[in-house]
């Protein structure tokens, strides 16, 4: 399976996944990587299924054949990080663009992912919405995960866009804090697709259709809902009539 670094990042799939394994007496192997790596590594046939969480990106693949039985699976929110003393004023602004120009105005050190995951595309949306082309010494594009973001803007005591998940899985290994959240702009869907069989003979479709059905089933709906770290929920269910 290729997917995202957040699922990997935040400890979900350390938890979702053993339970599928047990069940099917199989051994899922993972390549966490950027949304958009993970859906070229489907898109070329080198894993059977793929768990991502850019919807745009996705729905091309899957009008082009690479993809079939797109499902929903879970749901949070991005929010945006920073140094508790917010030099930018990040926090009083009142939507996800206003306080990308306050970022932007204040040449506030902003980190990038810079590497086409679901989380570098809603931070390049964003910045398009604003009219604002990021760049000089204050934007730092550095091709890194999630979790390599969160601690290299922890040692700047920078701003960055990250997943809740993530964001909450290091929240105390780090001192930066969430500076703005609750934006609409800012919802972050999860989707899961297995290879299309038609375009790589090879994958395993028998096998990435059985863990679509358990992610999205009453028991891997469960693990989701329960998993949290330090009293605080994660993710949220969207298969199964779930929604909380």
């Amino acid at each position: 399976m290729s997917t995202t670094t957040s699922t990997e990042n935040s400890g979900l799939l350390a938890t979702l996944n053993p339970a599928f394994e047990k069940k099917f007496n199989v051994k899922l192997h993972v390549i966490a990587v950027g949304t958009g790596k993970a859906l070229k590594i489907g898109a070329n046939g080198d894993v059977d299924v793929v768990f991502v969480h850019a919807p745009d990106a996705e729905l091309k693949y899957v009008e082009q054949g690479y993809f079939i039985d797109r499902s929903e699976v879970m749901h949070n929110d991005f929010v945006i990080v920073g140094p508790t003393n917010d030099p930018a004023e990040a926090k009083t602004a009142d939507s996800a663009l206003s306080a990308f120009r306050k970022i932007a105005s204040h040449h506030a050190v902003f980190i990038s992912r810079g590497d086409d995951s679901g989380t570098h595309k809603k931070e390049r949306e964003i910045w398009k919405k604003t009219a604002i082309n990021p760049q000089g010494n204050w934007y730092l594009s550095v091709g890194q995960g999630m979790g390599a973001v969160l601690r290299m803007a922890d040692d700047k005591q920078a701003y960055a866009l990250t997943d809740r998940g993530t964001q909450i899985a290091y929240s105390d290994k780090i001192t930066i804090k969430v500076l703005f959240e609750g934006d609409p702009t800012l919802f972050n869907p999860y989707h899961i697709m297995a290879v299309s069989p038609e375009k790589h003979s090879h994958v395993r479709y028998d096998l990435a259709k059985k863990y679509i059905e358990f992610v999205t089933g009453k028991e891997g709906q469960s693990i989701i809902k329960n998993y949290r770290l330090g009293g605080q929920q994660l993710f949220y269910p969207d298969a199964c009539g779930q929604t909380n």
